[in-house]
């Protein structure tokens, strides 16, 4: 989420019925402003950042780890400014029609009042490693050039288009040191984040479109081994008809545009991490209508995979005014569910693991890290006395789960009296360049800033780990192998699922066509072709006796499957470097989940409401019966499990 005002508090987004937008007006209760006490985190040189890490970034387990394997904690803020600041009505070059009365001309903010080194020294300041850029879509097709009065600090800008500048901000910040991570923020220039045609990533484009533009960065930036990550698109929410959803299979199916944007990145630059955040907001805000965050809760049962299973991050956003069923907003559009900032401690810990920091627990198919890429609170004036508390307790959750952040918004401006126009910014710049941040004297979240920044938490080398990823045949192809991708159509007229290279297939859902992927103690992939088999010529012994088999031939293991309806078709086959054992054991699953008692990604479902068949992680699948007699309907029934030693 952005900052809509900048009084104390941030606007919600506006959500609405087919007859009203849902507006909100937010007024802060006051306290008494101190300073933090904490010391404050070692400002590192460029060169000093640029040493301690090595790109490209990619993950092991809930981590994010540099090229060297080491933990790479992102600590980040958020530079808007690219993706606009036009609130979307008035005169566009009325500052006054913008959000905290700053227009940024579609370029970071502060270019105008502060040269950029001097900006990164103060990001330096804060103890950052990395930076979020949000952009908008509009920002690639502008060939427009900005003002000369939107650099006034930075000549060297002069006469660049808003993609040129943020050439040249990339550029600078990884020559410092920082990793940089895209956001795909909004399609238009016009500010998020309510009803303002930049609700989807198909908003105001297509999809296609989207994917294009994401393709386009990816290469643009390809030799840039700082720039580490995509966040494919910010705050996912309601338009005025209608929700986008997790799984429908449909053009309003953010799990799926996530998967073809990511995958497609990857393809284009193999290096980048793929960030991915949820739903941000379902349902129409009123007591008698069901309506919600969903957040990552989603991918519990439907989660993520990318032809580079150690390049995937999730994402979320936690603001105090919102809560897990609240928009935010006052009046038209307010609920009477609790905001995040109205929730104990502990219940607000609870919720933030549901929502967000569950998909972190180690051995899942959901496994991954978790960056909470906004939070942030208003720092200096009147102080909201429920959003301190709430900073307070949502930073210590933070440093207690060890977790990723980016601060929102870095940088703001200050009015001619020198007070911060956006009081949620990290820094603010007087148009002469004079700072007011954090760092100095006034601002009450020194203290949760620099505890955060601070903290204790794992370093070094991380330890490789098996992984676990789901293939989902629920209504098309789920080809995640770099390798098939690269080749013609398997299994013509069927769905088809292939696990991504470095994984094999080692379960299936009966009757809904799921399967589940792992590199546990994975076998070397051999050079020979793969084999598709759609028979029995392969089968060696009756080990699933009056049931149809399909069995890959000795020494190779199964990689993918085809489907028709949810009846099986075809098994993909990849060839082991090295001998297989040849015995093995049925797992029968036609009459209830048969699933290895621990490891496995046994702690969560990958097949919701339907039995499950699994093999050991020691286990290769070699093969799979099915039966059409007694209804079963060609559905799997047994896997041929057999040892990798």
């Amino acid at each position: 989420m952005t900052p809509r005002i900048t009084l104390l508090r941030r606007a919600t987004a506006a959500l609405a019925t087919s007859s009203a937008l849902l507006l909100c007006t937010l007024t802060p209760s006051a306290a008494a402003a101190d300073t933090g006490t904490a010391p404050q985190p070692p400002a590192l040189t460029g060169a000093q950042l640029a040493a301690s890490w090595t790109a490209p970034l990619s993950t092991r387990d809930r981590y994010v780890v540099d090229a060297d394997g080491d933990r790479f904690k992102l600590k980040s803020g958020n530079w808007a400014g690219a993706q606009g600041t036009w609130q979307g009505s008035g005169d566009v070059n009325d500052v006054a029609n913008h959000q905290a009365r700053q227009m940024s001309h579609n370029i970071p903010l502060g270019l105008d009042r502060k040269p950029m080194a001097q900006i990164l020294a103060d990001f330096h300041a804060l103890g950052l490693n990395s930076i979020r850029l949000p952009f908008a879509n509009a920002l690639i097709h502008d060939t427009s050039a900005v003002p000369d009065s939107a650099v006034a600090a930075n000549p060297q800008l002069k006469g660049k288009t808003p993609l040129q500048v943020l050439d040249a901000v990339v550029g600078a910040l990884t020559a410092d040191g920082f990793a940089v991570i895209l956001n795909n923020h909004t399609t238009s220039y016009r500010f998020c984040c309510g009803l303002d045609g930049n609700e989807r990533w198909n908003s105001g484009q297509s999809t296609q479109q989207w994917i294009d533009d994401w393709v386009f960065l990816a290469k643009r930036y390809q030799n840039d081994k700082r720039v580490v990550g995509a966040d494919l698109r910010n705050e996912v929410r309601r338009d005025t008809w209608n929700d986008a959803n997790w799984g429908w299979g449909d053009d309003h199916d953010l799990n799926k545009a996530l998967e073809e944007a990511g995958n497609k990145i990857l393809q284009a630059n193999p290096d980048m991490l793929v960030i991915m955040e949820g739903i941000n907001w379902q349902g129409i805000p009123t007591d008698v209508t069901p309506h919600s965050r969903p957040t990552l809760t989603p991918v519990a049962t439907l989660s993520n995979t990318l032809i580079r299973s150690d390049k995937l991050v999730y994402a979320a956003h936690f603001y105090g005014y919102t809560g897990p069923n609240h928009t935010g907003a006052t009046g038209t559009g307010e609920t009477h569910d609790p905001r995040y900032e109205e929730l104990t401690p502990a219940q607000l810990a609870q919720v933030v693991d549901d929502q967000a920091l569950f998909v972190t627990r180690s051995g899942q198919h959901f496994t991954a890290p978790v960056w909470i890429s906004e939070f942030g609170a208003a720092g200096r004036g009147d102080i909201d006395a429920k959003e301190r508390a709430w900073f307070a307790n949502f930073t210590d959750i933070l440093v207690k789960n060890d977790t990723d952040f980016a601060i929102w918004p870095l940088v703001g401006w200050t009015d001619t009296n020198g007070t911060p126009q956006d009081n949620w910014a990290m820094v603010n710049y007087s148009a002469n360049g004079t700072r007011i941040g954090v760092m100095d004297a006034g601002d009450w979240r020194a203290t949760d800033w620099n505890k955060l920044v601070n903290a204790a938490g794992k370093t070094g080398r991380i330890a490789p780990a098996p992984r676990w990823n789901m293939l989902n045949l629920d209504y098309a192809d789920y080809n995640v192998s770099a390798t098939m991708l690269a080749k013609p159509d398997w299994s013509p007229g069927n769905r088809k699922a292939n696990c991504p290279d470095s994984q094999r297939l080692v379960g299936l859902g009966r009757s809904d066509s799921r399967g589940l992927c792992t590199d546990a103690g994975q076998p070397t992939k051999g050079n020979g072709a793969w084999t598709v088999v759609t028979d029995e010529r392969h089968v060696t012994s009756d080990w699933a006796s009056g049931y149809n088999k399909l069995q890959c031939p000795d020494n190779t293991f199964v990689v993918g499957h085809s489907v028709r309806n949810n009846a099986m078709t075809a098994l993909l086959c990849a060839p082991a470097t090295d001998s297989l054992p040849t015995t093995g054991r049925a797992v029968w699953f036609d009459g209830g989940d048969n699933r290895p008692a621990t490891g496995g990604s046994t702690g969560s479902d990958w097949a919701p409401g339907y039995y499950k068949g699994q093999c050991a992680d020691n286990e290769y699948l070699a093969g799979v019966a099915y039966t059409w007699k007694w209804n079963h309907g060609g559905v799997p029934d047994a896997l041929l499990c057999r040892p990798l030693a």
